[in-house]
């Protein structure tokens, strides 16, 4: 039988996988801002994963810090009903952890794809359906937010298994939103550009200090902007958006043939 629920439940516990730094941090810190009680995920950074508990306790929301290996499928996304047992429920989850390769097309090795199709996008599918599972349980609606890139749009050179992996996440997130609908999950993607994490190699700049001329508002994002789409999308005032994909890239989507158009050498054919 077709039900449909729209939570009506203010949500109290919130899961973010990689929020040891940059987006997943960012994220964790604001969602505890809002009232939520986090469980905390890291695969490399544990005293990042800690530091990031501290700041959300700092908030008086309680804490809850494990590790997530997502190469060691399936298994590794038991870790999300732990996290749920740990908080005494699972309201929202965001699927942040990622990972990439800088490798032209044909240097591509089985083992690196394979690696990054793990990490990227079948552990989040994993992921939320062990959450999705307990949010049908508990009764209340829930959140899912899956965070993939402009790269879910758009391609990039030697980003070929990472673009492959983001744009079939962003498909997943709209088989999902109209699949879980009905029990008042919903689910969207933020797609980020360049944002100033440990990824790109610029966590903690003042990104209105740097130029980025082919970006409209010309300069990189903070983790903080992504976080606050993020903690829309798995808030209240969003309980009638799902299925949908928000760009936080400065507007470099659209720049498309004009950012062509303007190139004055050949350094894009290298990763």
């Amino acid at each position: 039988m077709t039900r449909f629920n729209d939570g009506g439940r203010r949500p109290t516990a919130a899961v973010v996988t990689g929020a040891d730094s940059g987006i997943g941090r960012a994220t964790a810190v604001r969602l505890a801002s809002d009232g939520m009680d986090i469980g905390i995920t890291w695969h490399t950074d544990e005293k990042g994963a800690q530091d990031t508990a501290a700041e959300v306790r700092s908030h008086g929301r309680r804490a809850v810090v494990t590790r997530l290996d997502l190469t060691r499928l399936p298994a590794a996304a038991d870790e999300i009903d732990h996290l749920a047992d740990e908080l005494g429920r699972i309201d929202v989850l965001v699927n942040n952890a990622g990972t990439g390769t800088a490798t032209p097309f044909l240097d591509l090795d089985l083992d690196t794809v394979r690696e990054v199709l793990d990490v990227d996008l079948v552990g989040p599918l994993l992921c939320s359906q062990h959450a999705a599972r307990r949010m049908i349980a508990q009764g209340a609606g829930g959140r899912i937010v899956n965070v993939t890139s402009v790269h879910e749009h758009q391609p990039r050179v030697g980003a070929g298994p990472y673009c492959a992996a983001k744009g079939g996440l962003g498909l997943l997130t709209q088989v999902m939103a109209l699949e879980l609908a009905e029990h008042g999950i919903t689910v969207n993607s933020v797609a980020p550009g360049e944002i100033a994490t440990p990824m790109t190699g610029q966590e903690d700049r003042d990104v209105r200090r740097e130029s980025r001329p082919g970006v409209p508002l010309g300069r990189p994002g903070d983790a903080r902007e992504v976080a606050a789409v993020i903690a829309f999308l798995a808030g209240e005032g969003a309980s009638y958006v799902t299925g949908a994909s928000w760009a936080v890239d400065g507007g470099m989507l659209r720049m498309g043939p004009m950012a062509g158009s303007h190139m004055e050498d050949d350094r894009w054919r290298r990763p």
